[in-house]
């Protein structure tokens, strides 16, 4: 299958067809995932390092699974494990990386433009797992692939991003391919939450007004609150945040019928969510977002690494 990328770093540079693909392929992928053996040899001899210079639960742990299960080798490392913490730069490490002739670094860090600049130092394919507050492109695409699933068509899709949108990069993929694929997105955060500029990520509109919003939308995005992030005291509690933000089962009935709630996790009970919406057996699909990213991230691997075209039949 040919497919005219050779990185995932910026979602912007992928079209609505290229993005279509990826979501088609997952889903042939998803059928794997179902077998009593979940294993293809799509990737077998195809070596990829999960560079992760920051934590991470279902990023690391979805792409581990995602190249096992396409036979791919994989070297998982980062953090207090590397040598960073002997001053090693990162073009240093890479260029340690290219040693063992690898095909793929998926990068994880907290400096934003680190994958690009990895990419930059290698001939091996790089995939953004998150950098920073700039991009994280397979969460949007397991995003994308979950509100697909549900709603089969993208186009006049009114989406809601709510919550911490100053500091998710989350934000920095997801509102300009849900606007790559057809949707309406509005953004929705108290000020000092809000980028200064929001009409930079391409969104459609910006509100600090939640209940208003809520009654028009078919999916409602929640974002977590990233404590770790925030300097200073950017709202009075997190008791006021959920009073005003937080979705709620009294907030439920300004909701469409069929509207469904996303969190990218971890999520913070009683902060964006109470648990009767965020276990809403319905509504809230967050475990199938997690249960996408593996097949998603099967799908990007197989595509960008050019897999076996039987890999999906074997």
């Amino acid at each position: 299958m040919a497919f005219d990328h050779k990185h995932l770093i910026d979602i912007t540079e992928y079209s609505d067809t290229d993005i279509m693909t990826i979501l088609e392929t997952a889903k042939a992928f998803s059928s794997v995932n179902e077998r009593k053996i979940k294993k293809v040899p799509t990737l077998k001899g195809i070596t990829v390092v999960n560079m992760f210079n920051e934590p991470s639960t279902r990023t690391r742990s979805s792409f581990e699974l995602a190249e096992k299960r396409l036979s791919a080798d994989c070297l998982n490392f980062g953090g207090s494990s590397t040598s960073s913490v002997k001053g090693e730069s990162l073009i240093d490490t890479v260029e340690t990386l290219n040693a063992y002739k690898i095909d793929a670094v998926v990068v994880r860090d907290k400096h934003a433009g680190a994958p690009y600049i990895v990419s930059q130092h290698t001939p091996a394919s790089v995939i953004d797992a998150g950098d920073g507050k700039h991009q994280h492109p397979t969460q949007a695409l397991l995003d994308l692939y979950t509100i697909w699933e549900h709603k089969q068509d993208f186009k006049g899709l009114k989406v809601a991003i709510v919550g911490d949108v100053g500091h998710s990069r989350v934000c920095g993929s997801l509102v300009p391919a849900l606007k790559i694929m057809g949707a309406e997105v509005t953004l929705v955060a108290p000020g000092t939450l809000m980028p200064p500029r929001p009409e930079v990520l391409g969104a459609d509109h910006a509100t600090p007004y939640l209940d208003e919003v809520l009654p028009d939308m078919d999916v409602v995005y929640m974002l977590r609150v990233q404590r770790e992030r925030l300097e200073g005291a950017p709202f009075p509690s997190l008791t006021e945040y959920h009073e005003l933000f937080g979705l709620t089962k009294k907030r439920e009935k300004l909701m469409k019928p069929d509207a469904i709630i996303c969190h990218p996790g971890p999520i913070n009970r009683g902060v964006e969510f109470d648990s009767y919406m965020a276990d809403h057996p319905q509504r809230s699909v967050i475990l199938e977002q997690v249960y996408a990213g593996i097949c998603v991230r099967m799908a990007v691997l197989y595509l960008l690494l050019g897999g076996a075209d039987n890999g999906l039949n074997s």
